[in-house]
């Protein structure tokens, strides 16, 4: 197999290009990690989205994979390179969970779920990407990898938890990146470094770390190519307790979505955290116009989270990090980074009845949520109210007391278990990329796939992909 003449640098193809082209024999998996590899290498003196980068082991895993094509034996992804977010376990690599409080976290004994069935399906596991500290920051900002930065513009952060799997997407480290997402880590990153991000159904994607609203889930520069890792790492796993049934779904039918007629609910406010930018705004609303002038009916939906229940949530979270934290030693909770250590002291203390109240939110959240998308197929809006903001900021307002200001069109999702999706939908006037959120109703993965699809089809043509390096 070799690399077919084309000025397309193989790192840059999508997982479904790849794998016509390993079929037709026109392309090697090797050429292709050799690519993704050289392209990491040029561009991560800048990045710093990787962490454990293997380039020896992704070869001899790629060398496996072109004999199997050449034997006929191919796997669904044999030859795709892939990253792996740092807090999803990969067999023998350490999991500091992005602080130096765990910097002598020993090897993980074995794949978790979505790692395994990436590997079982032939991809070749490239690296684990960064992430902040206990994966609780929209940025890139950690006390143990260095700063990741965005491929877009490297003085502004690439978002987070997900912070190096958004990273290394738009810069081109191969096709597909697994992260996760609580309350937005997944399609913040993909957001603001202009990339698909789809976060599931809650269950979807079997966990061996399952939590309230926690999923698991890909970041690509193609929906098709979401879609073709769903495929994969949605296959069971009796490991997660809150794990869906197991179901044949069809991932890859994604043409079959009719516009005309289709009922879009539009979040453009919210009652709660920081304003919507007048920049992410007016991409969100040509991206509602091009939606309405192929025949989709769109409504708008009052705001329906409030700010009492982001505060009550935030509070939950803060006495759940805040006894992580306590639990440390005097030396391991100094290298938590400060404003961590800051944002977690408000959950310090609490009592019953505060933590129960902040608990609650989850819920109402969730009923508010559900009760939103009800007389729609699909809820449509922003995925981030503001742009990419400094790398070196914890998050946008940058003050451990509002730390969660910027999550409130995302977290919603999370504690209804809705699957969300965020699609490349524009840019800044800056030149920053917006994305587009398309929420479904529970366990509609595959529709809120197709429908990211339909408006990947007719959205004008993007910016070229950065090149950093």
């Amino acid at each position: 197999m070799a690399t077919p003449p084309s000025a397309t640098n193989p790192a840059d193809l999508t997982a479904t290009a790849l794998l016509s082209l390993y079929a037709s024999r026109a392309l090697s998996p090797v050429a292709v990690t050799q690519a993704v590899i050289a392209r990491a290498e040029a561009a991560e003196p800048q990045l710093h989205a990787l962490y454990a980068f293997a380039p020896e082991a992704a070869l001899a895993a790629a060398r496996a994979s072109e004999a199997r094509w050449m034997k006929g034996e191919a796997l669904p992804l044999d030859g795709v390179p892939v990253t792996i977010k740092e807090n999803i376990a990969v067999a023998g690599v350490p999991m500091p969970l992005g602080t130096a409080a765990r910097d002598d976290a020993p090897p993980s004994p074995r794949d978790a779920p979505a790692t395994a069935r990436l590997r079982e399906d032939g991809a070749v596991i490239v690296a684990c990407t960064t992430m902040p500290d206990y994966g609780m920051l929209s940025s890139g900002l950690s006390s143990f990898h260095p700063l990741a930065r965005n491929p877009w513009d490297l003085t502004k952060g690439p978002g987070g938890s997900s912070a190096g799997a958004g990273a290394a997407a738009a810069a081109g480290y191969g096709p597909i990146h697994l992260g996760t997402d609580i309350g937005g880590s997944i399609r913040l990153p993909a957001s603001w470094c202009g990339i698909v991000g789809h976060k599931p159904s809650h269950g979807r994607v079997p966990l061996d770390n399952a939590f309230y609203g926690r999923c698991a889930g890909p970041l690509t520069r193609s929906v098709a190519d979401a879609a073709l890792a769903m495929r994969s790492i949605s296959r069971p796993d009796d490991r997660d307790p809150t794990a869906l049934p197991p179901a044949a779904l069809p991932w890859l039918d994604l043409d079959g979505l009719e516009l005309k007629g289709l009922r879009l609910g539009l979040v453009m406010e919210s009652a709660a955290g920081l304003p919507l930018d007048p920049a992410n705004r007016a991409v969100v609303e040509a991206a509602v116009r091009l939606l309405a002038e192929a025949g989709a009916i769109v409504d708008p939906v009052p705001a329906f989270l409030s700010q009492a229940m982001l505060d009550g949530l935030d509070l939950f979270w803060r006495q759940r990090a805040s006894l992580d934290i306590e639990a440390l030693d005097e030396a391991r909770r100094a290298r938590v980074l400060p404003f961590i250590r800051d944002w977690a002291a408000g959950g310090r203390g609490l009592s019953g009845a505060a933590v129960f109240h902040g608990m609650s939110q989850m819920a109402a959240m969730r009923d508010a949520a559900l009760a939103a998308v009800r007389p729609f197929d699909f809820l449509i809006g922003p995925v981030s109210p503001n742009p990419p903001f400094p790398a070196e900021h914890a998050s946008p307002t940058n003050d451990p007391a509002r730390a969660m200001a910027h999550i409130a069109y995302t977290v919603p999702f999370n504690m209804s278990e809705q699957p969300a999706i965020s699609v490349p939908a524009g840019f800044t006037p800056d030149g920053l990329p917006v994305g587009l959120q398309i929420a479904g109703k529970r366990f509609d993965d595959v529709g809120v796939l197709r429908l990211a699809r339909a408006f990947e089809r007719i959205r004008p043509a993007l910016r070229p992909w950065p090149v950093v390096g």
